[in-house]
């Protein structure tokens, strides 16, 4: 038979002793989750990137097929107005004579990322109303006060999509841009698209 192994005695030393250690087991199990969330928020940030760039290059050549021909598209622009306090970004902005599109791009957009979108196109529509943007065809001078003749219309692009939010982004007035075999598509508003 072999030999019993008797348990030391508790004692104040032992459990002490006991609950350090596992006080550094948990803070090291708190470290490796902190460094996992960072690594994941990353992640997710150049998901959001490999989106844009597969996205934001072929998005004249959808919204042409649409009806809708836009010679000129930005990537990742923004609008920095102190004295109006008017401020956003923007992930793609295509634009011609009449029209601008406003494109927000998620990963996986959320009934919130669209009223931003919503707030984002109310600001732009104030921010050209301020400044008299009147489209390419401009000299480039703007006169304060006057009224944009452009209208503006937004469009979300995401990957993972829920059916709700999906709804969501049609009723706004807004097209949606998923993923669709190897490239993606847009879906125009149920209605006329919502200009601002």
């Amino acid at each position: 038979m072999g030999a019993k192994q008797i348990a030391s005695p508790l004692n104040f030393e032992t459990v002490w002793a006991a609950l350090m250690e596992n006080r550094e087991q948990l803070k090291e199990t708190a470290r490796q989750m902190q460094e996992t969330d960072r690594r994941l928020g990353k992640l997710g940030k150049r998901m959001g990137e490999v989106v844009e760039y597969m996205v934001v290059p072929n998005l004249r050549e959808k919204f042409r097929e649409l009806g809708y021909d836009f010679p000129q598209t930005h990537q990742n622009s923004s609008v920095s107005d102190r004295a109006n306090n008017i401020f956003l970004e923007i992930d793609a902005k295509l634009e011609n004579d009449d029209k601008v599109m406003l494109v927000e791009v998620k990963t996986k957009p959320t009934i919130k990322d669209v009223q931003d979108h919503v707030r984002r196109l109310k600001k732009m529509r104030k921010y050209a109303d301020l400044h008299g943007d009147s489209g390419l065809k401009s000299s480039g001078l703007k006169s304060s006060g006057l009224k944009s003749e452009r209208t503006f219309l937004g469009a979300v692009a995401g990957v993972v999509m829920k059916d709700n939010v999906k709804e969501y982004i049609l009723k706004q007035g807004f097209f949606v841009i998923e993923p669709s075999g190897e490239s993606f598509k847009i879906i125009p508003p149920n209605n006329k698209p919502n200009e601002w």
